[in-house]
């Protein structure tokens, strides 16, 4: 299968391209730059150097839906609602890894993210790609959504409790952190690394633009769900988010209990790992992975449930989540390209 990727010389491409050198369905990655077309891919990374001979071609709708299978499309917002609705009339699969097509109310999309929408109608075709809850959706898709990387952490750190009508919907506070490279390539004083180094610091506050994904999917499961309070933080590491979620339980529950509804929840999702009672996950423990790993608590005392979920915000936030979709919409095991380890330490 020939793979197209618009955007890989950004951090989501590069870690789709790293992910499907390997992978056992795929013999070409096409890749595509509106910037540096023309220039060897390894020029933008040399740790490609001899392992890719990749010419940046130009970003040409026509030429590129006839040359690929499939697209990946790993561009800033703005790209994809401008792109994917040139391909309407081609047979071509995308995904989408920006937030282009993930918010369904095109007002809301343009209020948060101050740019145009898609159109209506390749909204309406856009599958959320949250790969462990909406897999049967994902199968029969042209277009998928790759969820952001916050939501992607808070959504399935919260999804057994809500899923399952056990916490109260209108108390959910989430304190979430993040490695720089969540910020993309593009150089700016807020990720310079004097600004970062030694720091830590909260940005974007009630102002970010992943709180409507996260409400729009949450009201999906439960139109009960209220407003979340949603707290976004920066810290001096590369990768890795770390979300730590609040929320209140309907009736008394025991931790063990808690502990069987997660496991339970989640006990045919190969990259979600929920820990054992009292353990909690890392940043570290799933560097350069696929995996979203669980750790859950419950305060007796005020009957309250503290969640924490972590991934890399590149790999289960972006690239790794993308092609795992990848694999679902071609009837593949959702592990084939992805079954690698954590990078440790």
């Amino acid at each position: 299968m020939k793979i197209g990727i618009i955007g890989a010389t950004g951090y989501g491409g590069a870690e789709i391209v790293r992910i499907l050198r390997s992978h056992p369905y795929v013999d070409e990655c096409i890749l595509y730059s509106s910037s540096d077309e023309g220039v060897p891919y390894h020029q933008s990374y040399p740790h490609l150097f001899k392992l890719t001979d990749q010419i940046l071609k130009p970003i040409e709708i026509e030429r590129i839906a006839g040359e690929i299978d499939f697209l990946f499309m790993a561009a800033p917002p703005g790209v994809s609602s401008r792109l994917t609705p040139q391909l309407d009339s081609y047979d071509v699969p995308v995904i989408d890894l920006s937030g282009d097509l993930r918010i369904k109310n095109p007002d809301v999309y343009e209020n948060w993210y101050k740019r145009d929408s898609a159109p209506r109608h390749v909204l309406e075709k856009a599958v959320y790609g949250l790969s462990e809850l909406n897999r049967e959706e994902i199968k029969t898709a042209t277009y998928i959504a790759n969820p952001g990387c916050f939501p992607t952490a808070v959504l399935l750190g919260l999804a057994p409790l809500i899923k399952n009508g056990l916490a109260n919907e209108s108390f959910i506070i989430v304190d979430a952190k993040t490695g720089v490279s969540g910020a993309g390539r593009k150089v700016s004083v807020g990720t310079h690394f004097s600004e970062v180094n030694d720091n830590f610091k909260i940005y974007k506050v009630n102002e970010h633009q992943h709180t409507p994904e996260i409400e729009q999917v949450l009201g999906s499961w439960d139109p009960a769900c209220q407003p979340i309070t949603f707290s976004t933080h920066l810290a001096p590491m590369t990768r890795g988010i770390m979300a730590t979620i609040y929320t209140e339980l309907k009736e008394s529950m025991t931790v063990d209990r808690l502990q069987r509804v997660f496991s339970d929840f989640y006990k045919d999702s190969y990259f979600v790992r929920v820990r054992k009672s009292g353990e909690f996950p890392a940043t570290k423990e799933v560097y350069g992975s696929n995996f979203c790993d669980i750790g859950v608590a419950v305060d007796e005392r005020t009957n309250r449930v503290t969640i924490v979920a972590v991934i890399d915000n590149l790999m289960k936030g972006a690239a790794g989540q993308a092609v795992q979709n990848f694999n679902l919409m071609n009837g593949w095991s959702e592990t084939a390209g992805l079954d690698f380890t954590p990078i440790y330490p």
